[in-house]
């Protein structure tokens, strides 16, 4: 059965963006909302503020300088609209990682139910930890680059 949540494919139907120059994670998220391309009815507005209340909670650093902000809830209505959208920034900001590391990767997951949410969620953790995938991260890679390092890790 075809994964029609994968993180390959909700990065393919994202965008990675270059060039963050905030330096806290509410002008990021504000940024990010405001230029990428959003699903459906989903105004940037509602989505920032879902973020910043997320972040609120607990942060969204889960160490080796990456950052998985979401919503908590579901904002989509669609499968098909699912997406994560990739930030970079140009210098790393402080964001209580469990490591202590300054975040500069952002992973902003955006999913239509709990279980795409949690699957995809597994998925990254699992390519985080490894080494060679993070090396390519360090690079701030092109979407395509992302895309084939995804794959190549996913794989087996």
């Amino acid at each position: 059965m075809e994964n029609t949540c994968s993180v390959y494919e909700l990065i393919h139907n994202g965008e990675v963006i270059h060039g963050i120059t905030e330096d806290t994670t509410e002008k990021i998220y504000w940024d990010i909302c405001q230029c990428v391309v959003l699903p459906e009815n989903l105004k940037p507005e509602k989505l920032y503020t879902e973020l910043c209340q997320r972040e609120e909670l607990m942060s969204t650093a889960i160490g080796h300088g990456i950052a998985l902000p979401h919503p908590r809830f579901s904002l989509l209505e669609k499968k098909e609209n699912q997406r994560i959208f990739v930030g970079f920034l140009e210098t790393p900001i402080l964001m209580s990682s469990p490591d202590a590391l300054p975040v500069y990767a952002f992973f902003l997951l955006l999913t239509s139910n709990p279980q795409c949410h949690r699957s995809n969620l597994a998925e990254l953790a699992k390519l985080f930890q490894k080494d060679a995938f993070r090396a390519i991260l360090e690079t701030k890679p092109e979407k395509t680059v992302l895309l084939e390092a995804v794959k190549k890790y996913t794989q087996g």
